[in-house]
């Protein structure tokens, strides 16, 4: 099989779907991989690495048209004329983009996406390392526009002897919440966490030993939460639909001004009402007297770490899809969750759910 490896468009991302590790791999399998020129220099990846792994350096024509194209982020705009009914893996994000998906419908695209592949017990292999790392950075990036310079309130993460660290209210205890609560501590910081599952609390406040406070997430207790925040970080997950507006713009307007707010779940529309996504070189917009940053390709920040972390959780799958084509599907029930189009359809139920709703047929 030929697998395609374009160079990502969408703003401020650097990531590559493959590193040459994934590459070598497959080349050692007896496929051949056609990676764009130039699509691994921002992860610190040079085409003669690529080329040393075994890789087809191509235009993107060649890229897109292969038989099975591996890719990070969502196809953009520009990208649209390039689907063709060959196999898509990559992160698509439906439910918040039906424009996309009539596009990848009409082409006949067979469309897996990393964000829905599920194991038995539920756990999504492909998103994890990705949101272990949005959820990482979601309090690095909020600590930073916290300072005054940058619009925040002024107020340092860890505090100083004698002066408290910054209250931080992570909504969310799945694994980008779990992530960014531990950063939060590790800084010092003053930490909630809200999640609706007392089990997924019951972990967190064993993993920190008590050092944070844990609340059952309800319209009441995130209301209340909120408005004593410094620092507010959204890591609401619901696979394949769109995220639940858990922070209303009352709650984002309770908090004092130059507070922060991080929606990491902008992918899926957000849970933050009033944030929209934005990008590396304009990450925040101001809703009333707050920041909300809301950056829909967060680990592209640390794209050469992003890259690795990504490939190494991918390729067992890029393998089974390269080795068997469709009838992966059958062979393994984790990417058969992952298939979000196929046939000129809608085959994903939340996603059709999702999108049904979206267009007022649910």
């Amino acid at each position: 099989m030929i697998i395609g490896v374009p160079a990502e468009t969408k703003p401020g991302e650097t990531r590559i779907g493959l590193a040459p590790a994934g590459v070598h791999a497959l080349v050692a399998r007896g496929h051949a991989v056609a990676v764009e020129a130039g699509a691994g220099r921002r992860a610190g990846i040079g085409d003669d690495a690529l080329r040393e792994a075994g890789a087809s350096l191509v235009d993107a024509d060649e890229a897109w048209g292969a038989d099975l194209v591996v890719k990070v982020k969502e196809p953009q705009s520009g990208e649209l004329r390039r689907l063709g009914p060959g196999m898509l893996f990559t992160f698509l994000h439906l439910a918040a983009d039906p424009a996309l998906a009539d596009a990848l419908c009409a082409a006949r695209t067979t469309a897996v996406s990393y964000d829905t592949v599920r194991l038995d017990d539920g756990t999504l292999p492909l998103l994890a390392p990705m949101s272990e790392i949005a959820g990482r950075l979601s309090v690095l990036a909020g600590a930073h526009h916290l300072l005054s310079p940058y619009g925040g309130r002024g107020v340092l993460l860890g505090g100083v002897p004698g002066v408290p660290g910054a209250r931080v209210v992570v909504i969310g205890a799945g694994v980008a919440g779990a992530q960014a609560v531990a950063q939060a501590v590790g800084l010092g910081a003053d930490v909630t966490v809200l999640d609706v599952s007392l089990p997924a609390l019951r972990r967190l406040d064993a993993r920190h030993g008590g050092r944070i406070r844990t609340m059952t997430s309800t319209g009441y207790a995130v209301a209340e939460a909120v408005a004593g925040a410094d620092l507010v970080i959204g890591a609401v997950l619901v696979p394949g639909r769109e995220a639940p507006r858990v922070v209303t713009r009352a709650m984002v307007d309770s908090m004092a001004s130059g507070g922060v707010l991080v929606d990491i779940a902008i992918d899926q529309g957000g849970c933050i009402e009033g944030s929209v996504p934005t990008t590396h070189d304009d990450p925040v917009r101001a809703v009333g007297d707050a920041l909300v940053y809301s950056v829909a390709n967060m680990p592209a920040a640390v794209g050469v770490t992003a890259t690795l972390a990504l490939t190494q959780a991918t390729l067992p799958y890029v393998l089974r899809l390269a080795d068997a084509g469709a009838a992966a599907f059958d062979a393994d029930p984790a990417l058969a969750h992952g298939v979000n189009v196929r046939d000129g359809r809608i085959v994903h139920p939340a996603v059709a759910q999702a999108l049904g709703a979206v267009r007022g047929d649910a």
